[in-house]
């Protein structure tokens, strides 16, 4: 039997401060972002080839194209041409969860593992941001990279240097947070690359509106560590309700018909809070519901999407074969 190595690495929540940790806002003013990685998975396996990469071989040949053009900037990247990687995954593609990078993180790990090299935590965060942002020209941030390799809950600061602080969020609150914070699926692609563009050259021309919508969602971003640490939920989704109202000001097309009908029905039927995950235009919503709503809330968002169940997962990457 051929040897194989196997490492996974979770998708993530983001509460709030996307955007906050893209350049140049990052660089010039400091980003914040509070996010939480969860028990979806994307699963890479590393091993001796048996057919052709990305052709012949049916583990590739149904995968979608960006995903096998990323496993190869990996495989480039540790001279690792000849090696059969396979990536699978538990969470819908383009789900605004962090997915590529989780992947990019697993990838790397994996090979890492694979030719007994020793990566630090932050070392696989960096190593999979440079390969998407620079050798795939893929705009982004580096929250999405920190939560696949760190896993739980964190408090990330960007500046000069990224500073990671592990949350400290009991296992009632995590519970919790799987009950009450709801994650729908829209079944919509998420945002275009041309407006993330806009939306950062906007900020590059000072425009007053993106400005102040940043600034304002890096500022309920640092408050949400807190409110997650005290087991308040109340508190963090009308942080995350605050977070969405500033967020969706940025660009047109962050929001759609699709995720304000969600969060509209959401909080007739007593949510505290929601906002589409990631960059949005399309992707997952998380709702925030009251506590003694749950049930109500799911029934009247659950004919607009598809309901994700999750677990918060507190280990991050992690080989597992």
């Amino acid at each position: 039997m051929s040897r194989h190595v196997v490492v996974r690495s979770p998708a993530r929540l983001d509460f709030g401060g996307g955007w906050t940790d893209v350049p140049p806002f990052c660089d010039e003013e400091g980003g914040f972002v509070c996010n939480v990685a969860i028990q979806r998975y994307a699963t890479v396996r590393v091993g001796e080839r048996q057919t052709s990469f990305g052709g012949e071989n049916p583990e590739h040949s149904e995968r979608p194209e960006a995903e096998c053009i990323l496993l190869r900037a990996v495989a480039r990247r540790f001279n690792a041409p000849a090696l059969d990687i396979h990536l699978s995954s538990d969470f819908p593609l383009g789900a605004g969860l962090g997915g590529s990078s989780a992947a990019g993180v697993a990838a790397i790990a994996a090979l890492a593992a694979w030719q007994g090299r020793v990566y630090e935590l932050d070392q696989l965060a960096e190593t999979s941001r440079a390969i998407e942002t620079g050798e795939l020209g893929i705009a982004g941030g580096r929250q999405d990279h920190y939560a696949a390799a760190y896993g739980g809950a964190l408090a990330l600061k960007f500046g000069t240097r990224v500073e990671v602080r592990r949350l400290r969020v009991d296992g009632a609150t995590r519970g919790e947070l799987a009950r009450r914070g709801i994650l729908i699926y829209t079944g919509q692609s998420r945002i275009s690359g041309d407006t993330i563009s806009a939306v950062l050259d906007a900020y590059r021309r000072a425009d007053p509106t993106v400005v102040r919508a940043l600034r304002r969602m890096r500022e309920l971003a640092q408050q949400m560590p807190e409110a997650l640490e005290r087991g308040n939920l109340d508190w963090l989704g009308s942080l995350v309700a605050e977070q969405w109202a500033a967020q969706r000001t940025l660009h047109p097309g962050i929001a759609t018909p699709r995720i304000d009908a969600i969060i509209d029905r959401a909080v007739r039927a007593g949510a505290v809070g929601a906002k589409a995950l990631g960059a949005s235009g399309g992707g997952c919503v998380l709702v925030i519901a009251m506590s003694n709503r749950v049930p109500e809330v799911r029934e009247a968002i659950a004919p607009l999407g598809e309901l994700l169940e999750y677990e918060v997962d507190t280990g991050g990457v992690a080989r597992c074969g």
